[in-house]
């Protein structure tokens, strides 16, 4: 299984992405800096996790996502609004 996640930082007001094998411990990570693009956030609180039977599937959410540049996407999928699994499963099977 992978995992799609979403986080988002108080001190920052903003969302971040990201796909793992193992959510909490990558949000443990992101909130002691090891990563470049959330440092300077902390504290990174969870606020979605989207399940994905193989890993590309995740990467192609993930992707997608960064692809949009968008707070509000990104609202609309933690508000379960917008499908992000059924959006990414269609374009792999075109």
């Amino acid at each position: 299984m992978r995992y799609l996640y979403i986080i988002y930082s108080e001190k920052r007001d903003s969302y971040y992405s990201g796909q793992t094998k193992g959510v909490d411990n990558r949000v443990v990570k992101h909130n002691k800096g090891h990563s470049l693009a959330t440092r300077g956030g902390e504290p990174w609180k969870l606020k979605k996790v989207i399940e994905f039977e193989i890993k590309s599937e995740a990467i192609k959410a993930e992707n997608w996502i960064k692809r949009m540049k968008s707070r509000r996407v990104i609202e609309q999928i933690i508000a379960d609004e917008i499908n992000i699994k059924e959006i990414c499963l269609e374009r792999l099977s075109r």
